[in-house]
């Protein structure tokens, strides 16, 4: 068990290190431009990467929000289980994220997908509706890459193919992304 527990965390850092900083950097001012916008930004993924959504909003809502001089607007279109399922059964699960975005999102706002394969249909659709909006978008995908890294605006490509790996170093970009509001507070609020 020991070796086994050494070489997955060997593969974990090997995953971590995988990520490029300027690309990081890139999608952090992505966000910062939607903060001084006042635009709104969702997060969408499904299963372990549907819980990231979420929790990046509540980090990015209440944590980097609480450093800052005004509140991001940022919603998780994961969480409300009633309008899943009645999109998801009316329609199609494929929909269950565009269809929601018709409803909130507006051009300029940011769309945000975790995906380890880059190929769920439901986030594909999303992706081909905010590019046929106007909305920027930013795919954090696994090594597979998938549909979403041809239409993004923005990808962050993990160099791993294991779907625990992948999703906790998506959560790891996604605090980033959070952390960078809320520990360089200063210089972000200089800039608006």
């Amino acid at each position: 068990m020991t070796a086994w527990i050494t070489q997955y965390l060997e593969a974990q850092k090997r995953a971590v290190d995988s990520l490029n900083p300027t690309e990081l950097a890139a999608v952090i001012a992505t966000v910062k431009s939607a903060w001084q916008g006042d635009r709104q930004i969702f997060a969408i993924g499904n299963g372990g990467s549907a819980s990231n959504a979420s929790h990046f909003a509540v980090d990015l809502g209440k944590g980097s929000s609480d450093a800052l001089s005004r509140r991001f607007r940022v919603m998780s279109l994961t969480d409300n289980v009633a309008w899943l399922t009645a999109l998801g059964n009316d329609y199609s699960y494929d929909t269950i994220f565009s269809r929601q975005l018709a409803n909130y999102a507006r051009k300029d706002d940011v769309l945000i997908a975790a995906s380890v394969s880059g190929n769920s249909p439901n986030l594909v659709k999303a992706f081909e509706w905010a590019q046929a909006n106007g909305l920027s978008t930013i795919a954090l995908v696994g090594a597979k890459r998938g549909r979403l890294v041809e239409i993004a605006s923005q990808v962050i490509v993990v160099d791993d193919t294991h779907y625990g790996r992948v999703e906790d170093v998506h959560m790891h970009i996604l605090h980033l992304i959070c952390y960078a509001f809320m520990e360089q507070s200063e210089s972000v609020n200089d800039s608006v």
